[in-house]
């Protein structure tokens, strides 16, 4: 869900072209919850193989990835969520409530043949849960695609190797990144170029954004630290913002005031009590260095057991992506394994 920066963020429009030889440290259980939501079959039940795996997931994840890899030469290293703080607890709840709600309504609209309605529901009533996510981790190993094992926050995470060079930027369509201090954050990096809104019933054209951190700091006048302090006056995963504070008005008044510390006594009574607390989580989150990311080649055979024979896939559909990995290794770029020695500057 993220914090609402939408009306004071500064981005620049690219094209997938842009990002070829970039690495993106990809907000993996983000990136799974799209083709959870996205890829369903017409009423929204989620594709599955014969035994009931949801395997949504699986096909969005091996068909967008290849196709960046091979077609666009971006190199993406996904990074799973850890632990979540205990400051999320509400946040999560929340989530909680609302998919059993989308989920019953998904099933009320089934039950009269209501199914634009039903597919509506269902894209809102997704849950990614942990054998989903053991499969894709799966996935990408086999596939020999490199991730990251976040200790909390993936965000955290992405935005940490970013911060070191490792990679080029976080990739996420929220921006808890930025707040997490990633230098540079890549939005909306799809093929497809458009995304469903449940809540409206349409879906809406989208682009990659390219965030600078520092360009968005320095436009407006601001501190990464006073970003942080935006941030929790809107309202983030981990607090409930002030009620009438929307982006452009919690911008003027940490200008105005330089902090949270600062605020008047009248306005500080109505800050969540533990604001220390969640400014602490996004200046000095918990992150690892105990990752790799050095690409592999792919296992062949260990892709047709999974998918195919455990999963239910085509073998034809299965070729095409072993296909993609293997001319990525034979290509202009022939060695995969590199790609990540050495982030660009």
């Amino acid at each position: 869900m993220g914090v609402n920066l939408t009306p004071i963020i500064v981005k620049e429009r690219i094209e997938l072209s842009d990002l070829g030889g970039r690495s993106l440290a990809v907000d993996a259980n983000n990136e799974l919850y799209q083709f959870l939501s996205l890829i369903r079959q017409g009423d929204g039940t989620p594709l599955s193989d014969g035994s009931g795996h949801v395997t949504s997931h699986l096909v969005g994840l091996m068909f967008r990835s290849t196709r960046l890899i091979h077609d666009y030469s971006i190199k993406l290293i996904f990074v799973f969520d850890g632990k979540p703080s205990a400051l999320k607890v509400g946040e999560i709840a929340k989530r909680r409530e609302a998919r059993e709600k989308a989920l019953t309504e998904w099933r009320e609209a089934l039950s009269v043949g209501d199914y634009a309605r039903a597919f509506s529901k269902a894209v809102a009533s997704s849950r990614l849960s942990k054998p989903l996510v053991d499969d894709a981790k799966r996935l990408l190993d086999l596939l020999g695609i490199p991730y990251a094992q976040a200790p909390g926050e993936a965000e955290a995470q992405a935005a940490y190797m970013a911060g070191k060079g490792d990679v080029w930027a976080a990739s996420s369509r929220d921006y808890d990144s930025l707040l997490f201090g990633a230098p540079r954050l890549i939005r909306y990096v799809t093929i497809s170029g458009s995304e469903f809104l449940p809540s409206k019933g349409y879906a809406r054209p989208l682009e990659p954004e390219l965030i600078d951190l520092e360009i968005l700091l320095s436009h407006h006048g601001i501190t990464r630290e006073q970003l942080v302090d935006i941030a929790i006056l809107i309202g983030t995963d981990f607090n409930r913002g002030v009620s009438g504070v929307g982006p452009k008005t919690a911008l003027k008044l940490i200008k105005e005031w330089g902090g949270l510390d600062n605020a008047p006594r009248e306005f500080a009574e109505k800050l969540p009590r533990d604001y220390g607390e969640v400014r602490r989580l996004f200046r000095n989150p918990e992150v690892t260095d105990d990752y790799e990311l050095n690409y592999s080649r792919p296992d062949e055979d260990g892709l047709y057991r999974f998918l195919c024979q455990e999963r239910g896939f085509s073998r034809d559909r299965v070729e095409t992506v072993v296909r993609r990995l293997k001319d990525s290794f034979t290509s202009a770029q022939p060695d995969l394994s590199k790609w990540c020695d050495v982030a660009e500057r």
